[in-house]
């Protein structure tokens, strides 16, 4: 289950890497990411998070002789708590890479995947408790609707889950796609899509955990420390356009008088997304839906 890591130069560029910088990895997973930050460091520490057991084994084992880097299970919204309790209170920058590992969806045992037919699970964690068969099989028929619409913009929300109350107990997969299959046989591409990512999102309460990483971001970041963001659908997007926006303008009320110069704490490096290139897209189909947004902390 080989994983092609997205914007992989890219993103290592516009981090700007000094080679005795302190660094922090967000999402580890096949660690393409990781090895490239890695190998531009000397005296610099980079700090891996993953909450996938999967991917903490296998960075543990590839990077077992580097002293380098601190391999830390967590998620991602923990990062200032992790941080500080290994003494670290200011980085050089940050990557969030929010896409999935391959080996996440390839492996079909952990339900991500609308092809195949398996458990209906989708944790990230698997330590965690919440499934995706718990939230079908439990959840209210508004409730459903509304992670359906809010999470995957899935328009026939209300009538997949009415469907589902309708058919339960769904215990696998194609239990689900089945149920798509009847309401959205119009669609372009797969009838499943749009529900099976509403749903992993609600499972690993995403959006929320998002939110959370980005506001402690900031003050984490050294002055002139770099942000950089890869996001895979409009949502998640949204999200980190709107916290940059935030924190890169000043919104003065008019004809107040200003003494000294005000200053954003963050600036954008960015101002439009940058997108994989064409060769990308045509060696790796998932890279197609990725943006890579990047801000810096502003001197003081």
């Amino acid at each position: 289950m080989k994983h092609v890591t997205v914007l992989l130069n890219e993103t290592i560029d516009y981090l700007n890497i000094k080679d005795d910088g302190i660094y922090v990895d967000l999402t580890l997973g096949g660690a393409g990411h990781t090895k490239l930050l890695l190998s531009k460091l000397k005296t610099g520490h980079l700090y891996a998070f993953d909450q996938d057991m999967y991917a903490i084994n296998l960075a543990k084992e590839t990077f077992k002789d580097n002293e380098n880097i601190t391999v830390i299970h967590d998620n991602f919204a923990n990062i200032r708590k992790r941080l500080n309790e290994l003494g670290v209170f200011k980085v050089d920058g940050i990557i969030a890479d929010l896409g999935m590992s391959s080996f996440q969806i390839d492996d079909i045992s952990r339900g991500f995947t609308y092809l195949k037919d398996t458990s209906l699970d989708m944790r990230m964690n698997q330590n965690s408790m919440l499934t995706a068969k718990d939230i079908v099989n439990t959840y209210e028929k508004d409730d459903l609707a509304q992670i359906f619409f809010k999470y995957g913009d899935e328009e026939n929300g209300f009538k997949i889950a009415n469907e589902i109350i309708r058919r339960r107990p769904l215990e696998t997969t194609f239990d689900l796609v089945s149920i798509c299959d009847k309401i959205n046989y119009k669609r372009k591409g797969h009838s499943a899509k749009k529900v099976f990512q509403a749903l992993r999102i609600a499972v690993n309460d995403e959006i929320k955990t998002l939110e959370d990483m980005l506001e402690q971001t900031v003050d984490l970041l050294n002055e002139e420390g770099r942000l950089c963001i890869i996001t895979f659908h409009s949502l998640e997007d949204r999200i980190v356009k709107h916290f940059m926006k935030k924190y890169s303008e000043l919104n003065i009320p008019k004809k107040l008088p200003i003494i000294g110069e005000l200053k954003t704490k963050l600036d954008l490096v960015t101002r439009k997304p940058v997108y994989p290139s064409e060769e990308e897209m045509l060696e790796n189909s998932r890279s197609k839906s990725a943006k890579l947004r990047v801000a810096k902390k502003n001197r003081i």
